[in-house]
């Protein structure tokens, strides 16, 4: 298959994971809750090996080190920004809901569509750095990319609950978490056609900064919640796991 085409099918495929939040439908809340804690887990240590095993170096071949510190650090702040003021924060979502009436629509449906707008906004940005680090290097792209699916499991299940809670039907709560999953190919496009144009190292690094925020400021507390031993050992497990995955792929690669 042809790198064109290569980035258009793993596109297509993150764009689709957004159905899995049709599962919980299916599913008992103990049951769902059980499934997103090892999850959440392997996101966090596969969003952290992918972006230090695999992002940073490819970046720091490119720019010297100054520079990629400044691209990773711009990818991280701008992710705290994005969270401040849409109060799009993953950890906070189950409190909401919990706070939130049955009589509560006119505040749930804002909450909704700022939901919708975060995910867009982050599916392009992970559209232009994945696609960018795999038109650099394709191993360290597809590390990334897996990465990526390992973080949008969990956290479409998150979201589809939470529009569905909204009072969106959820067969229109699918649809438009679909629509703000194809933002991702959208942001892959425009790397490969700014791919001759300008350095993508700086997105590489903008998207990696954006995987550390996310796994250490929403995810690792998530794992760090559990404070019996029982339920956090294989939490911790989970997440070492992820890093080792990533840690393997860059050796083996």
């Amino acid at each position: 298959m042809s790198p064109e085409g290569t980035l258009l099918f793993g596109s297509l495929v993150m764009s689709f994971v957004a159905l899995v939040g049709g599962i919980t439908l299916a599913l008992p809340a103990w049951r769902l809750q059980q499934l997103l804690r090892p999850l959440v887990s392997l996101a966090a240590g596969s969003l952290l090996g992918g972006a230090l095993f695999h992002m940073l170096p490819e970046g720091y071949r490119a720019l010297d080190p100054l520079r990629s510190g400044e691209w990773v650090a711009a990818g991280f702040t701008a992710f705290l920004a994005l969270e401040q003021f849409l109060h799009w924060h993953h950890s906070h979502r189950h409190q909401s809901r919990l706070r939130l009436g049955q009589d509560d629509r006119w505040v749930r449906e804002p909450i909704a569509l700022l939901i919708l707008m975060g995910d867009g906004l982050h599916n392009f940005i992970g559209g232009l750095g994945i696609a960018s680090t795999y038109l650099i290097n394709p191993p360290a792209g597809v590390a990334a990319w897996l990465a990526a699916i390992a973080h949008e499991i969990p956290q479409e299940l998150g979201d589809f609950g939470v529009l569905v809670h909204s009072g969106w039907r959820p067969r229109q709560a699918l649809f438009w978490n679909l629509v703000s999953a194809f933002t991702f190919p959208l942001g892959a496009f425009i790397a490969w056609w700014l791919r001759e144009q300008i350095s993508l190292a700086p997105l590489v690094l903008f998207a990696a900064g954006n995987f550390i925020y996310i796994a250490a400021s929403d995810l690792v507390p998530e794992i760090k919640n559990d404070a019996q031993p029982g339920r956090a050992l294989p939490g911790f497990a989970c997440f070492a796991g992820g890093l080792v995955f990533m840690l393997m792929i860059a050796i083996l690669a």
